[in-house]
């Protein structure tokens, strides 16, 4: 009896394809997506980093090891005795200080609330002692005069700085502060977080506007720019001053600045997604915050700072509406114009790149909608060429078959 053949389980031509080659193919696809999926993931970890690496250089850079350089003060006095002081301070500070002579009490209170100089020490004169007798004369406290409003952290540099010499002459000085900071504000910083505040609502503003809102046309988004900053400006003049009392005059005035500074911003950015795209956040942050609240003045002013970011306080958005600030409450307006100005200028640049962005955007439709154009008659082209090919083959084939049957009926 002869066996029966076993069927052979290698055969799998009229069963569709092996499982182990599914599996494999499988787990291929996968890795590979999980591989596209990591770059993915990698490719877009580059801008926290670099946010991260500039705000490191930034922050430290600006505020890691203030120091004074060319600090302006004055002692006050005419005589050679105050020059002689003068001079021996400026040479201990080996440049550190600036240290100019100034005649009277009274003018040296005018360059403070100028913020000419940060400090002003004058040396009171001996007086005689009571009844006019020639007995032993008194040194009374020199005083040191100081505008905190202006910086605290700058005046109390130089009280260390005048302490010293006081104590020299057996006396303790007297600190006198012209241009004081609101009540709720002791140290004047108020502002500078203020600032903060602003930025942070203006240029995150930027990324919802340009994201969420790229398929509007660049002149809505920049109303909605325009709008947005009416709003953070507002924001702002009630944390300055319902909230927090930072200011307790002059609330209309720093509204106005806020509501310049933030529609720079967010013009500005508006403008630049057109060109940066998804690096617009990493773009607005390099120019709003770290190079922006560093160069602001709000912790150390310019002379507690390095030459990079003492040159960026003389024109920066930043420095414009700190000092504007300041100015406006505290210093009876000194300056104002010009930093209000600044601003200006900085939404100016602001209206003037989202201009660019609609040219180059225009540019973009124009040559988008040339490629349609052409790809749209090169397929109707082809279209037309596909029907005359199908009516000729129409046509020729009846008659051809014609022909056959003529042929046939003659035979």
């Amino acid at each position: 009896m002869s066996p029966v053949p076993r069927p052979d389980h290698r055969r799998s031509d009229t069963r569709g394809p092996d499982r182990t080659d599914l599996r494999t193919e499988h787990q291929g696809t996968h890795r590979s997506a999980h591989s596209a999926g990591l770059r993915h993931v990698l490719t877009h970890l580059i801008t926290p980093l670099l946010m991260c690496i500039g705000m490191g250089l930034a922050y430290l850079g600006a505020f890691a090891h203030p120091a004074p350089h060319h600090l302006p003060v004055a002692v006050v006095g005419s005589g050679r005795s105050a020059q002689l002081l003068a001079q021996s301070i400026n040479d201990k500070a080996g440049g550190d200080l600036d240290v100019r002579t100034v005649g009277d009490r009274s003018a040296a209170v005018g360059l403070l609330k100028h913020q000419d100089i940060f400090g002003a020490y004058v040396m009171k004169p001996k007086e005689s002692a009571a009844g006019g007798t020639a007995g032993a004369a008194r040194p009374s406290a020199p005083e040191l005069i100081v505008a905190t409003a202006g910086s605290d952290t700058s005046a109390s540099v130089v009280q260390k700085i005048f302490t010293p010499l006081a104590a020299q002459q057996g006396a303790p000085l007297e600190v006198t502060d012209v241009a004081p900071t609101a009540e709720d504000d002791p140290t004047g910083q108020g502002i500078f977080f203020l600032l903060v505040a602003i930025s942070i609502g203006s240029y995150a503003s930027v990324a919802v506007i340009g994201g969420a809102g790229a398929v509007l046309p660049l002149r809505q988004r920049a109303a909605l720019a325009l709008g947005t900053s009416f709003v953070v400006s507002l924001i702002g003049a009630a944390f300055a001053g319902p909230v927090f009392h930072l200011v307790d005059h002059g609330l209309w005035g720093v509204w106005g600045m806020a509501w310049l500074y933030s529609a720079g911003i967010l013009l500005i950015g508006t403008g630049l997604h057109t060109f940066l795209k998804r690096w617009t956040t990493l773009g607005v942050m390099a120019l709003f915050v770290m190079l922006n609240f560093t160069s602001s003045g709000g912790i150390f002013r310019p002379e507690m700072q390095n030459g990079f970011f003492a040159a960026l306080h003389s024109f920066w958005n930043g420095a414009g509406f700190v000092e504007g600030t300041r100015s406006h409450l505290y210093f009876d307006g000194y300056g104002l114009t010009g930093h209000v100005w600044t601003l200006a200028v900085w939404l100016v640049v602001g209206a003037v790149m989202v201009g660019v962005a609609a040219l180059a955007e225009r540019k973009r439709r124009t040559a988008a909608a040339t490629v349609a154009a052409n790809a749209a008659a090169v397929a109707a082209a082809a279209v037309a060429a596909t029907v005359s090919v199908s009516v000729s083959v129409s046509v020729s084939v009846p008659g051809r078959a014609e022909e056959e049957m003529e042929e046939a009926v003659g035979v």
